[in-house]
């Protein structure tokens, strides 16, 4: 299949959707940390949803998608979306931030293209986000260590044409990825992520998460 993985420069998910023989292309406006430029488009992902496009990789090569996609899996910003901001959104109780709220309103729009998209089978994955932004329903909520990663980090998954991720390796966690208020000190052996500056490692897929949804949405070539 001809797989576009969006919005994602860890290129992990990627990766696994390759082991198995896949066609599949990372995709954001910065380069690659995965090791595979190219694989990966470096482009406005807007513009390449409907395939049957050039794309322009990493690398300096430029391929054309003679189709559509058969696979789009997305990893749309969350910033201004998620329910973890919202002492941002609402800086004095019930007072609105409108400057952050346009910018959710942005980022939801950027979500919709997603799941709006033109392909068959979509998946889409962001954390809780804040209600007042009314997304659509979710499909699931699945959390690290349903997959092998000792820790709570919910995330939610809009899924079309896809069934639900079953869990591949049920541990117990530990603690949660990115501790919120003053537990974010808290310094274990497993390296939990922290706030601040470590958003791009924050955002990065777990493997085992990665590796079900390339053995489950789209299997061995």
């Amino acid at each position: 299949m001809k797989i576009l993985v969006a919005c994602e420069e860890s290129q992990a998910v990627t990766i696994e959707l390759r082991k198995l023989g896949h066609e599949a292309y990372s995709c954001d406006i910065i380069d690659c940390s995965g090791g595979h430029p190219e694989w990966h488009i470096k482009q406005d992902v807007t513009m390449i949803l409907d395939g049957n496009c050039a794309v322009y990789l990493q690398n300096g090569n430029a391929k054309y998608i003679d189709s559509k996609w058969d696979m789009i899996i997305a990893f749309p910003p969350c910033t201004y979306l998620s329910n973890a901001g919202a002492c941002r959104l609402y800086p004095k109780k019930g007072i609105l931030n409108q400057d952050r709220y346009i910018k959710g309103l942005a980022a939801k729009d950027f979500f919709m293209q997603f799941y709006n998209a033109d392909c068959p089978k979509i998946a889409i994955e962001n954390p809780v986000s804040s209600s007042i932004f009314k997304m659509p329903p979710y499909s699931q909520e699945i959390q690290p260590y349903m997959f092998g990663h000792p820790y709570t980090k919910k995330t939610r998954l809009w899924l079309k044409g896809l069934s639900n991720l079953k869990e591949t390796n049920l541990v117990d966690p530990i603690s949660p990825y990115c501790p919120a208020g003053t537990a974010r000190k808290i310094k274990t052996k497993y390296g939990v992520a922290q706030r601040g500056n470590d958003a791009v490692n924050r955002a990065k897929t777990f493997k085992g998460i990665a590796k079900a949804m390339a053995d489950q949405w789209a299997g061995k070539v």
